[in-house]
């Protein structure tokens, strides 16, 4: 959100709503969560007390309420370039809540995690649809440069896309499969000496 709010102030002073209007307009919604104005002001004062961004003008227009307009600054331009140095050049894991919950598929049982990753399939299959019609739609009028982000997310999507179907597959012909008592065997493979002596009764007790 931050480098965000500095890219759009690097090509032109603006109030916070014209911020929110312009990411929702490139799409870049897709990569920033703006849904929430309130996390917008909050990044643009952090920014302001950083001495990132600052008050250009206040203006009013018509019986609108007066809107600061913003304007980033010398500081502003060198910690953005850092940033985008950083986030370019070094790979960060972020953690996402699907691969955690791949992590724990056992919990489920199979038939019960093909259905939820068969309705993930579909939804999945719609967003490629939708990117790639997007990116279709404007790849003669915008420079690729400005669509590098979504060309990125059309990407992984066809990749997760291709992968869900082989497990989907795996799942449904039973080449994959576990249940309770496979699980429990497994898990007792995996004990080390020092689990199986600490389920051993204490010499002291009767």
């Amino acid at each position: 959100m931050a480098l965000a709010v500095l890219a759009l102030q690097a090509e032109a002073p603006m109030h916070p709503y014209r911020m929110q209007a312009l990411i929702a307009e490139r799409g870049k919604d897709e990569v920033i969560n703006v849904s929430q104005r309130a996390s917008l002001y909050n990044t643009i004062d952090r920014l302001g007390r950083d001495g990132l961004v600052r008050v250009r003008e206040t203006i009013r227009e018509g019986h609108r309420p007066e809107r600061s307009v913003y304007e980033i600054t010398a500081e502003g331009r060198e910690a953005a370039a850092a940033w985008m140095g950083e986030m370019l050049s070094a790979p960060r894991h972020e953690y996402p809540e699907f691969p955690a919950a791949l992590a724990h598929l056992p919990l489920l049982e199979p038939a019960s995690a093909a259905e939820y990753l068969r309705i993930r399939r579909a939804a999945l299959g719609a967003d490629v649809q939708r990117l790639s019609a997007g990116i279709s739609a404007v790849e003669d009028t915008i420079p690729r440069l400005f669509l590098l982000d979504a060309e990125l997310n059309l990407q992984v999507n066809r990749t997760e896309l291709a992968w869900l179907d082989g497990l989907i597959d795996d799942l449904t012909t039973g080449a994959m499969t576990w249940s309770r008592e496979s699980l429990q065997g497994f898990a007792h493979e995996l004990e080390t000496p020092e689990d199986l002596e600490s389920r051993k009764p204490e010499d002291h007790e009767l």
